[in-house]
């Protein structure tokens, strides 16, 4: 699916040499050759390289060259130098000595191999090693005080950590290469501007990158699926190309209506997250085995480490050893509730409050929880995940289950597609409206019905159980076997 997200934008940059910015001074050999060398095709090459002892600007692109033909002429004070769309196999050791040298363009040439001796160029800002057959970027490389780094169209593998240290980079081109990772020393950057990433192997974002000032960002043509919800940092963005790649978050829809709606969908996906994180929302507690495991031996004051239990969507016992250095066999633990809506010590507020008492209750909730489960698994004879409040807050399943029940109970039910994984909360809605309204018609009494915000905020996985219950235990017509959800 093909997808950008770009204000303004008519497409990807090729190269980042012709952008420009108020406190760079940026170097364009296509405007040199125009305002300096009008006739540069007419010209002879030494004519070429006369001019460039005068004007300190060197010129000789697109000559088909194979050996630098400047070794009889006094160059060392060039300051910008167009070696592009020649035949070298390396870049001239010459060249390497220009102290002064703040621009140099090898685009097009057959380079294989930075030397070691472009690090006296202590000058150089500008540095286009662009369509080359470089496969390695040289650790020393990024030693030299560079704004614009163009490598784009080469064989590069991946990027050196010590990126990291190119601290006045603005401009960064390394698209059309293979690479695969990142490395987040990328993250150091704090002048970097524009990124081009396009045509790689990539197919994660790393963080680090939102900590960047970036203006432009393009990563078309790679294998990311997902952009991090914290790139919503970025607040200086101002065009960003995604097209190309098998995104999944932010859903395919989002990102064809651009860069405004790409951030209020991260801005959303990271309020679910705090609010997750605020109530104790742990996804690493929800797992499947507890339930079972919910047995007597908890109500024993002998445990034999500190635990984080999950019981239900609302309610968590937290257990934590006193004194962890004490080894008798019956070591005390302090048990305090949690719950959703508000956070309380029960012994302390409630006289009557025994331990054994809460335990009790929370395990028989648990063990309508499970009942829950085994109803919907056997009768639909799917397999939910752990945990089971999610999977049911869309409301496909429970239709599911009323038209399994009595067919077409539910007459539309929405299902999430692979263009759109996760239904909206109105469509949401609408599936556990329809599900409440046809257990209603097929004879669930009133008592027995939970509300729509049980199921929509999974603030009532009990009551839920209650009215599946009440629903599988109506006499059915014929049975149905459900082939697929």
């Amino acid at each position: 699916m093909k997808m950008a997200a770009s204000q303004g934008a008519v497409g990807p940059a090729t190269a980042l040499q012709g952008q420009h910015y108020l406190n760079v001074a940026h170097w364009n050999p296509g405007v040199m050759q125009q305002q300096q060398h009008p006739l540069h095709t007419a010209r002879s090459l030494e004519r070429a390289l006369e001019d460039a002892v005068c004007s300190g600007m060197l010129n000789i692109s697109g000559r088909k060259l194979r050996d630098y033909p400047g070794l009889n002429y006094d160059l060392t004070d060039t300051t910008q130098a167009d070696l592009s769309k020649n035949r070298f196999c390396e870049i001239p050791p010459e060249v390497c000595m220009f102290a002064p040298l703040e621009s140099l363009n090898l685009y097009h040439n057959c380079i294989k191999v930075v030397p070691e001796a472009i690090i006296n160029l202590q000058m150089l800002t500008y540095l286009n090693i662009s369509r080359n057959q470089l496969s390695v970027l040289p650790k020393f490389l990024f030693n030299l005080p560079l704004k614009v780094l163009v490598v784009s169209n080469n064989k590069l593998l991946s990027i050196p950590e010590e990126i990291g240290k190119a601290k006045d980079l603005m401009e960064l081109d390394i698209s059309c290469n293979e690479i695969q990772v990142l490395p987040t020393q990328m993250g150091k950057l704090l002048a970097l501007r524009e990124l081009n990433i396009r045509r790689n192997c990539l197919q994660v974002l790393p963080d680090e990158l939102s900590d960047l000032p970036l203006i432009r960002l393009d990563f078309s043509c790679n294998k990311i699926t997902e952009i991090p919800i914290s790139y919503r940092k970025l607040k200086q963005l101002q065009h960003i190309v995604l097209d190309n790649n098998p995104m999944q978050s932010p859903p395919a829809q989002i990102c064809l209506k651009g860069k405004i709606h790409i951030f209020k969908y991260l801005n959303l996906q990271a309020c679910r997250l705090d609010k997750k994180t605020d109530t104790l929302d742990l996804p690493s507690l929800g797992k499947r085995c507890l339930p079972q495991q919910l047995t007597d031996r908890y109500l024993q004051p002998c445990l034999s480490s500190s635990c984080l239990c999950y019981f239900s969507k609302h309610t968590y016992i937290l257990t934590t050893t006193i004194d962890s250095t004490f080894r008798a066999p019956y070591c005390q633990h302090l048990f305090v509730t949690f719950s959703r809506g508000n956070q309380k010590d029960f012994s302390s507020t409630d006289p009557s409050f025994t331990m054994r008492r809460k335990m009790e209750h929370l395990r028989e909730e648990m063990e309508q929880i499970r009942l829950l489960r085994q109803n919907l698994e056997s009768r639909l004879k799917v397999l939910l995940p752990d945990d089971v409040g999610a999977a049911l807050m869309d409301g496909v399943v429970l239709c599911h289950l009323a038209n399994h029940i009595r067919p077409r109970s539910v007459a539309s039910i929405h299902v999430p597609s692979p263009a759109v994984p996760k239904l909206s909360m109105a469509k949401c809605r609408r599936n556990v409206e329809n599900f409440l309204d046809a257990c209603k018609k097929l004879g669930v009494p009133q008592d027995k019905l939970c509300l729509p915000h049980h199921i929509l905020e999974e603030r009532g996985l009990v009551k839920v159980g209650v009215t599946v219950q009440a629903l599988l235990e109506l006499p059915s017509s014929k049975p149905n076997q459900l082939s697929t959800i």
